[in-house]
């Protein structure tokens, strides 16, 4: 699925730069702001606390766009899947990127957590082979029975999209190296950060580049 305002960004991103000149972090809440769609009145049959609650967070990230991320609905009608997009943070190998993903909510949101997958190709140890995200904040709430998180990083129902996305930019600032999803990413990122890994990184960033609008 794609967003319905793609045609116009795609516009708009070939008139005012070329492939290798991404937008950057700090122009990305002006472009952000149109990227957001609002859902029309005829909303799902969805559980209405959660429904209520995903209506609220996107009309705030529309309202105050928060830089280095932007988000929409994949579906006007569908309040449950999200489609957002990820600024490489600056100052690391994932700068100049444009990545895009998907959001999944359960109905029970925000007792539980939503599933988070890379629709752009990513090259990193927190992301498997299939784009899946593996982070803390993203893991079911409560014990973690193999014991390497507590349960405070975990899922809260505090968390927001807001703070999901800031963790998952901080994950592409700060790889977490001993928990990986794809382990041979974290093996290259310790063993060859600055050689192969620092190349798979780089060829991922110039196909975003290419793809970000379409």
């Amino acid at each position: 699925g794609k967003l319905k305002r793609a045609d116009s960004h795609r516009q708009r991103g070939a008139a005012t730069a070329a492939p290798a000149q991404p937008p950057s972090a700090s122009a990305l809440p002006s472009w952000g702001s149109g990227f957001l769609s609002t859902p029309s009145s005829s909303s799902p049959r969805a559980c209405p606390q959660s429904a209520l609650l995903l209506r609220r967070q996107l009309a705030e990230l529309n309202k105050n766009p928060v830089e280095g991320f932007s988000a929409g609905l994949i579906d006007d009608n569908d309040l449950y899947r999200w489609e957002v997009l990820i600024i490489g943070p600056p100052d690391t190998l994932y700068e100049g990127g444009v990545f895009k993903a998907h959001l999944t909510f359960p109905k029970d949101y925000p007792l539980r957590p939503p599933k988070m997958k890379f629709i752009t190709e990513i090259w990193h140890p927190n992301v498997d082979k299939n784009g899946d995200v593996c982070i803390s904040i993203l893991h079911e709430p409560g014990e973690d029975k193999y014991g390497y998180e507590k349960p405070e990083e975990r899922w809260l129902p505090i968390h927001t999209v807001e703070t999901i996305m800031i963790s998952v930019i901080s994950m592409l600032a700060d790889p977490n190296g001993d928990s990986p999803a794809n382990v041979d990413a974290a093996k290259e990122w310790r063993e060859d950060r600055n050689g192969e890994f620092k190349r798979k990184v780089a060829r991922c960033v110039r196909k975003s580049q290419e793809t970000a609008f379409e």
